[in-house]
């Protein structure tokens, strides 16, 4: 069931990411495509009005709604929204019958407030029966894809059918889709690769592009002690999710959390949604419980204005120690 249901698909965002997701399904997959958007949103806006958000102009068979009764038509949806948004939006969707409807998460954030992942925040709010969800993962720009520059992706859930479906679906020549194995590791992998990137950029505004080989190898080990602490597998770190985007994130001209890192040396401030400030702040509490040097000086430069050069320096004034 789940598989044919792929024919007629819904998105629930018309943002960069959520447009081109509608575009790619409309394009390699399915029959038809329905997005879905807030009448008050620019994005959603413009592909009404000209079938493009700035990113991709939509094909034939997709068409746009503000209603969000006729977005659910379709048993088959992907929400692409700021991460900060979800619990919003399940409240909404949780007022009608959503059995039979598998939901793909492509977003990748925690919940600010309650340092929850986004399937924690979907289930506690989602709480009618037969209802599945995924989360899609790892890298891949949309200025990127639409240049045919193919990348590869990490679908996981805590239903192994619903997984493979939605790895299968997603498979292209264009994107590899893999099977996740670790739902806890890869969300919080892929929330943490975003404040990384914050990190990335901070060293390309200070012009310390060298200490990014550093960077990357010291924050797998600090991203896996939180994976760890929260009952996943460390090693998670290395695997798609996480290290596998952080060319997309930490080098990228198109990334938005890496912006924002540089902006805050170099000024003025970034404008544009980066996950990883919101991120950064769900995940400071756990600097007090583990050893996260990265994260304690990162959220100190950017929620408490401390001067980045300072405080990178703080982090050569820790004691010596074993690597691993």
């Amino acid at each position: 069931m789940i598989h044919s249901d792929f024919n007629n698909m819904t998105v629930i965002g018309c943002g960069r990411w959520g447009g081109f997701l509608g575009y790619y399904a409309a394009i390699y997959k399915s029959k038809s495509v329905l997005m879905y958007g807030l009448a008050s949103d620019p994005a959603f806006q413009s592909l009404k009005k000209e079938g493009k958000n700035g990113y991709v102009t939509m094909p034939g068979n997709v068409s746009v709604t503000d209603d969000l009764k006729a977005a659910l038509q379709n048993n088959v949806i992907i929400i692409s929204i700021g991460c900060q948004n979800l619990r919003g939006l399940c409240r909404e969707l949780n007022a009608f019958d959503l059995k039979g409807k598998t939901f793909l998460l492509a977003m990748k954030g925690l919940e600010q407030n309650t340092g929850k992942r986004l399937t924690q925040v979907f289930r506690e709010e989602i709480t009618q029966d037969g209802v599945s969800v995924a989360v899609l993962l790892g890298p891949g720009h949309v200025q990127d894809y639409l240049q045919k520059i193919p990348s590869c992706v990490v679908i996981d859930s805590d239903d192994e059918q619903v997984k493979r479906a939605w790895a299968d679906y997603m498979n292209s020549d264009l994107i590899r889709a893999y099977y996740g194995t670790d739902l806890i590791g890869n969300e919080i992998g892929g929330a943490l690769k975003n404040v990384i990137g914050l990190a990335a950029g901070v060293l390309d505004g200070l012009n310390w592009h060298g200490l990014k080989g550093a960077l990357m190898a010291r924050a797998p080990i600090e991203v896996g002690r939180i994976i760890a602490y929260f009952g996943g597998d460390p090693k998670t770190a290395y695997g798609l999710a996480h290290l596998g985007d952080y060319e997309a994130t930490l080098f990228s001209p198109h990334s938005h959390n890496r912006q924002y890192g540089e902006s805050l040396v170099k000024g003025p401030r970034f404008e544009k949604l980066a996950e990883g400030v919101y991120t950064l702040k769900a995940v400071h509490a756990l600097c007090d419980r583990l050893d996260l040097p990265i994260c304690q000086v990162l959220y100190e430069t950017v929620y408490e204005g401390k001067a980045p050069k300072a405080q990178i320096s703080r982090l050569y004034e820790r004691p010596t120690k074993h690597e691993f």
